[in-house]
């Protein structure tokens, strides 16, 4: 019963908060997803990735480690998706890039500090970083492509955790009243990023939602557990190590059916796996939160 309540403690205000753009998206009240997400990226989640490495207290032997490991298991990934889009003969365009990156902003980072803290929250931020780079790059020239990887470089984010990294490494400290400031910006981006997520799961219509109840299932499972192996074989701290699994083993993220969208691939198979993943989150992340907390 006290894991129960923990694990509820931890996933309530997660889906309540989507639940709340879902509500709003009901009542028929405008919501631009797209300025809000431009707001999110742009200035808060930059700001709370910076103002959590400046701040966090993870020593740089585990911060590099947990890089590595985000990077190892993000490439494990890639073949093991690669070679099932391949054998179940499904699009690579459509298919590859949701199995492969989840919603670690929208769910991951709120889930990793109600889980685990500020100390959490510096470990996902990290991870977070590491998958944006990679689908800032890898992940659009998939979907569309083509695309320059050094479009990454005027990502806010990637300024954000370089600059974050240095001042952690450095032990070096923004003025106070800066530092507050960049605190009360980075607050938004949780709330805004979870609301956001609700309203869009609102809007979409999924196809093949059988296939995608199968694919997501899938994903969860392979995601896990490779996330849990590079852990151990990187000798990762326990926060450290369920981080890792819980970010990388997060639903597919939205962003993937607004890319398939806009380079031609499948939107409305994407939005299947968007919808259907982060529905089977409700019952994905207490349980394997149960196995981590």
């Amino acid at each position: 019963m006290a894991l129960f309540v923990t694990v509820l403690q931890i996933v309530a205000p997660v889906f309540l908060l989507a639940l709340i753009g879902v509500v709003w998206v009901k009542l028929g009240y405008e919501y631009r997803v797209q300025f809000v997400t431009r707001l999110a990226m742009t200035i808060g989640v930059p700001a709370l990735i910076f103002t959590s490495l400046m701040k966090t207290e993870i020593e740089r032997d585990a911060l590099f480690a947990t890089v590595w490991a985000a990077c190892a298991a993000y490439a494990l990934v890639t073949i093991a998706f690669f070679v099932l889009v391949k054998v179940g003969r499904l699009d690579v365009q459509t298919f590859l890039a949701p199995l492969i990156f989840g919603n670690t902003g929208n769910l991951g980072l709120p889930l990793a500090l109600f889980a685990f803290g500020e100390v959490g929250l510096g470990y996902a931020v990290v991870i977070f970083a590491v998958m944006g780079i990679y689908s800032f790059t890898f992940g659009i020239w998939l979907v569309s492509g083509g695309g320059s990887p050094l479009k990454v470089i005027k990502e806010p984010l990637v300024g954000a955790t370089l600059l974050g990294g240095l001042f952690m490494v450095q032990g070096w400290q923004t003025p106070l009243w800066m530092t507050n400031t960049l605190e009360l910006i980075g607050q938004m981006a949780i709330p805004l990023m979870l609301i956001t997520l609700g309203v869009a799961l609102a809007r979409l219509t999924p196809e093949n939602v059988i296939r995608a109840v199968i694919l997501a299932i899938v994903k969860v499972v392979f995601c896990a557990g490779i996330a849990f192996f590079v852990g151990q074989f990187f000798e990762l701290s326990p926060i450290a190590l369920a981080v890792l699994v819980l970010q990388v083993s997060t639903p597919v993220a939205v962003t993937s059916y607004l890319l398939a969208e806009k380079y031609g691939a499948e939107a409305g198979e994407v939005a299947g796996l968007v919808v259907v993943s982060t529905l089977l989150s409700v019952v994905t992340i207490p349980i394997t939160l149960a196995f981590l907390v």
